[in-house]
């Protein structure tokens, strides 16, 4: 234990070395969360600030109507009544982005709603995500001058507006606020740990492994009186860490972002300080554990079979796709935690993680979730141990 507690300390020596390896496993991950979270609500507050507050321009066709709604219209703030020529005019500049929107009244309008009937009307405008919030301040406009007409309609006929109102009804919501953040953040935040494991154990294997035999240190290495073994534990040890570690550190990003970023909403800010209770951050450092593991020995693997550093990166890189596809879909609504879902590695990590955010996780599940981690770990440093034990391999 004692040797390879010796190579442990000097591998991870030179891999602190590495400048690619610090940032990998310091810095990226101290500083990714208060960096994501910073811009994303500065972000989102700064666009329905601007969105809210930014006068609309709006052509409006009555066709023969009486201009009702363009007094109305013209009452509302940040609108602005422009007058186009004719609707083919008025798509055009929609299109081209002169003209948020134009309002069409059909021709019979007043003498359906003078019947008692109901009037119709068109609403057109370009709707993409980043006008939604016009769309929807336009609808309120529309609705706005439904309910004038209506109020006006029932005192014409000398009744209570209130009398058509048969139902009333509330929507109560029952899901915790765990819950809805499990929904919500569940899937993405248990996705950037797993890169930030597999990108911290990435740059120390490739340096403990193809670097070293570039260097022609490795071979060194193999003279001393140490095992083989001994030396394979003390590298994959290493790599453990550096992968952990990072993912530890970004725990403390993830704090520091949420602490003292003074943009983030209240509710946001509460969702966000669930995840860093310290039963669930013990929770998804168990659950990183033996992934890292994984992670650790196929790197490995994958590095000693290469003959420089450059070879081994294009051998790994190919590795993130494989590590980012089932992180992806447990982010996908829909997608059930069984015991299918429980036994695909990264992508069981996403849905424990969900689940136990949410409160109800089956501890059946939990428990083949860590089963099959530990499985996949043995089976990683198996393939490792194999690996190096191939003199073809390591001095190819």
């Amino acid at each position: 234990m004692g040797i390879v507690l010796t190579v442990f300390r000097k591998e991870l020596k030179d891999s602190l070395r590495d400048r690619r390896t610090l940032f990998m496993l310091v810095v990226l991950p101290l500083l990714m969360f208060p960096l994501f979270i910073g811009l994303t609500s500065s972000f989102i507050a700064s666009h329905e600030a601007r969105a809210q507050q930014r006068t609309m321009s709006v052509a409006v066709f009555m066709q023969g109507n009486e201009p009702g709604f363009s007094d109305y219209l013209l009452e509302q703030e940040s609108v602005e009544l422009v007058e186009v020529e004719d609707r083919a005019r008025a798509e055009e500049l929609v299109r081209s982005d002169s003209l948020d929107a134009f309002v069409v009244f059909a021709e019979d309008f007043d003498e359906v709603v003078g019947q008692l009937g109901t009037g119709h009307v068109d609403l057109v405008m370009k709707v993409t995500e980043d006008n939604d919030i016009q769309r929807r301040r336009l609808q309120g406009v529309l609705t706005g001058y439904a309910e004038l007409l209506r109020e006006r309609r029932f005192r014409d006929m000398d009744m209570d507006v209130s009398v058509c109102q048969v139902l009333e009804f509330e929507t109560v919501n029952l899901a915790t606020v765990q819950e809805r953040f499990a929904e919500v953040a569940g899937g993405i935040l248990p996705y950037m740990f797993v890169i930030f494991c597999f990108m911290g154990a990435m740059y120390p294997a490739i340096d403990l492994a193809a670097g070293e035999k570039e260097r022609g240190t490795l071979e060194t290495l193999l003279t001393s009186p140490i095992g083989k073994m001994q030396i394979l534990a003390g590298k994959v040890g290493v790599v453990i860490l550096t992968g952990i570690t990072s993912a530890a550190i970004s725990f403390i990003g993830l704090y520091a972002g949420v602490r003292y970023i003074s943009s983030i909403p209240p509710e946001l800010f509460d969702m966000l300080m669930s995840i860093l209770r310290p039963g669930t951050v013990v929770f998804l450092i168990t659950l990183l554990f033996p992934l890292t593991v994984f992670f650790a020995s196929i790197l490995l693997s994958l590095s000693f079979t290469a003959r420089s550093y450059k070879e081994a990166q294009s051998k790994v890189g190919p590795l993130m796709p494989v590590i980012i596809v089932p992180a992806f879909i447990g982010m996908l609504p829909g997608i059930g935690f069984n015991a299918l879902t429980a036994v695909i590695p990264v992508l069981n990590v996403t849905l424990a993680t969900k689940q136990i955010l949410a409160g109800g996780a089956d501890p059946l599940l939990i428990g083949l979730v860590y089963l099959s981690l530990v499985v996949y770990a043995a089976l990683g440093l198996l393939i490792c141990a194999r690996t190096f034990s191939r003199e073809s391999v390591i001095f190819g």
